[in-house]
């Protein structure tokens, strides 16, 4: 059996059987109860562990702070011994030319790194605050940084000794940290006149910093494995550690390397004092570090203590390992003796449970007797449960016998409802189809007034122009010959004005238009509709290119095409805002079989386009996006080419421009069409 098999085993008993539920259920508070434990015995103990590191390191760093004091009072002790010492006190009082010298060659027999007595006319190349204190006879003890040049000047080794060159990045630090005293001597009349000047380079000093960590970390007071440290900054750069480089190893110092970014933002820019742990070179310490500060309060540096990390995390892991295997232990001897003194409840348990799943797979099943003792509560609870069967089957057949019956009416019903619904979809369907079209015939009859109006009010003044044209030619005679081209356009508009009149009149009759339909070759009529849209739009800016490639003849009503395709032609000059290109073409219709039915016109503007929502609904009647149009152009130029057989479509890229074709078939529907004059647009 593979691992797989024997787990998914054993899920299936815990899920299936009664004996391991029942287990589960006694042991889960016990797990639960132990987990809790663990849970709070971690979390106080990672809390106050981590506290009481955070405070040990804190007290580290104050015994850092204060034997860094004890080490510049050492200092100034020693400077006093230097200025109390025979020597110095002859050589002040008899021969002060050779006190500058002397004092040099006594740096070393002090312990100290250098030593010098300035005269009290030196004493502008102090700060401030040091000669105010200094005229007032105050002793100073003080951090400072100096250039190599001012170390010079005080020693003439301290610049090579203070030179630490960066690790991980070019360069050499030149400057140095030194922890200086300063301390004035009055002459008999209580005057300044002269200066003692000392201490120490804080540069490369391992022995000072080794001195400072066994003061604070004494042998033993470390977890095994761990390290002690401590290291003075300037400004972020370690310039005396005991930091080794590796931290495995505890190979070299890591003396020219920087500090953290996150110390270098607490400490150096906003002066406060960290405490908590930190990433030191190569590895995470348990961290202090406050800043070190001049004479002027000016942030110059750091002090550092701290130990690794990890051996002390060692250590609270493994305490968590043995807790944790002193519960497991515990669960697995409590689980055991659970299920021991349960075992003899699991057996009349899981015969209720076969029985239960046999019910329910539909078979007739009883608990029957338990082999248990009278009054048991498992024999009584087993006889109570056959006795609810038996009560449960009785109901689920009258159940059945009810739920037949109840079936059957619910038949008769949906029927008669399906009935009634669909009889009241086809009401409502026929309701709406009778709205729209008495919608539609109102303003169509608002139309046919209009229009009867408008063609009654033309015939009057074309019948003037008629007669005054045929007078015209009456009196000239033989001279009509010179102007007979001009006479006949006169004629043969006069003749369109008054089939268009007399289109207006039958169509407000209601009776619709009848006109003649004759073949016709396409390209004369579209040279026609280009020379009139052309007179019409001399005044704008509009350039008409034709392309008619058109052979086949089409069976139409010629005026009623010319006024479908002006509209067409004008429609695409008013997109284009009377002003661009607007293309025609035509050209034979071929079918899908190479077959000739007949001949297109194309009109393509390049205009604002039209929108989808708006494409949908151009054909409609009274729809229009212009203020000065009525919304029936496109819908009645639809009518008379459909009316014939031919179709329209549209193809539009709003901001691009719109393509109108005209389809037009070799032989229209019939003799006789029905056709609508379009309105001027």
């Amino acid at each position: 059996m593979s691992v797989k098999q024997f787990i998914l085993m054993w899920i299936r008993r815990f899920r299936t059987m009664v004996r391991y539920r029942l287990l589960m259920l006694t042991s889960v508070p016990i797990i639960i109860t132990l987990l809790a434990l663990i849970a709070l015995t971690m979390y106080w103990t990672v809390r106050y562990t981590w506290q009481s590191a955070l405070m040990n390191v804190r007290a580290d760093l104050a015994v850092a702070h204060h034997s860094m004091e004890l080490l510049q009072k050492e200092q100034r002790m020693q400077l006093h011994a230097l200025v109390e010492s025979y020597d110095f006190q002859m050589l002040l009082r008899n021969n002060e030319s050779e006190l500058i010298d002397w004092a040099h060659q006594q740096a070393k027999h002090y312990d100290l790194d250098f030593v010098a007595v300035h005269p009290a006319s030196a004493l502008g190349e102090f700060s401030k605050s040091s000669r105010r204190l200094l005229t007032q006879g105050t002793e100073q003890t003080f951090f400072q940084t100096l250039e190599g040049y001012q170390l010079g000047k005080l020693n003439s080794d301290l610049p090579i000794r203070a030179q630490i060159p960066l690790l991980n990045e070019p360069g050499i630090i030149t400057r140095g940290l030194v922890s200086r005293s300063l301390l004035p001597i009055f002459n008999e009349e209580g005057q300044l006149q002269w200066i003692v000047d000392g201490g120490m380079l804080l540069n490369n000093s391992t022995r000072l910093v080794d001195r400072i960590r066994d003061l604070v970390y004494a042998s033993n007071t470390l977890p095994k494995g761990s390290i002690g440290t401590v290291t003075l900054f300037m400004d972020d750069i370690r310039v005396s550690t005991n930091v080794p480089l590796d931290s495995r190893q505890l190979n070299g110092r890591a003396i020219g390397t920087r500090v953290s970014p996150d110390v270098h933002q607490l400490v150096l820019e906003d002066g406060e004092t960290w405490v908590n742990r930190a990433f030191v070179y190569d590895d995470w310490y348990v961290s202090a570090y406050e800043p070190l500060k001049n004479q002027e309060g000016d942030i110059i540096g750091m002090l550092y203590t701290g130990y690794l990390e990890w051996p002390m995390i060692k250590i609270y892991l493994t305490n968590i390992i043995e807790l944790g295997f002193g519960i497991v232990a515990v669960l697995l001897i409590s689980g055991g003796i659970v299920y021991r003194g349960s075992r003899d409840l699991f057996r009349p348990i899981e015969r209720m449970h076969q029985v239960v799943m046999a019910v329910k797979l539909g078979l007739d099943r009883r608990i029957g007797c338990l082999d248990l003792t009278d009054g048991h509560e498992l024999q009584i609870l087993g006889q109570q449960f056959d006795t609810m069967l038996d009560q449960l089957h009785q109901r689920n057949e009258t159940i059945k016998q009810a739920s037949l019956e109840l079936e059957d009416k619910v038949k008769d019903r949906t029927h008669s409802l399906r009935e009634k619904t669909e009889e009241l979809e086809q009401h409502i369907k026929l309701l709406n189809l009778a709205r729209s079209k008495l919608v539609n015939s109102e303003k169509l009859a608002a139309l046919g007034e209009l229009t009867a109006g408008i063609a009654h009010e033309i015939n009057n003044p074309t019948a003037v122009i008629l007669g005054n044209v045929e007078l015209l030619q009456y009196e000239l005679g033989e001279d009509t010959e010179r102007v007979r081209e001009e006479l006949d356009a006169i004629h043969e508009q006069i003749d369109r004005i008054r089939n268009i009149t007399r289109s207006l009149l039958q169509y407000s009759r209601q009776g619709g238009v009848q006109d003649e339909i004759t073949w016709q070759h396409l390209n004369p009529i579209v040279e026609e509709s280009l020379t009139l849209v052309r007179t019409g739009t001399k005044k704008y800016d509009v350039v008409i290119d034709a392309h008619l490639e058109a052979r086949c003849s089409v069976e139409v009503n010629r005026h009623q095409l010319l006024q479908v395709l002006v509209n067409l032609m004008m429609n695409g000059v008013h997109a284009m805002d009377d002003s661009g290109r607007l293309v025609v073409k035509t050209a034979d219709w071929i079918g899908e079989q190479g077959e000739v039915l007949g001949a297109v016109v194309m009109i393509s503007d390049h205009g604002c386009g039209i929108s989808d929502e708006n494409l949908k609904r151009i054909f409609d009647p009274f729809f229009t996006t212009r203020r000065s149009g009525t919304g029936l152009g496109l819908s009645v130029s639809q009518g008379i080419i459909t009316s014939i057989g031919g179709e329209i479509t549209v193809e539009s890229q709003l901001g691009e421009g719109s393509t109108f074709s005209v389809f037009l078939p070799e032989k229209a529907l019939g003799d006789k069409i029905d056709t609508l004059e379009l309105e001027a647009i």
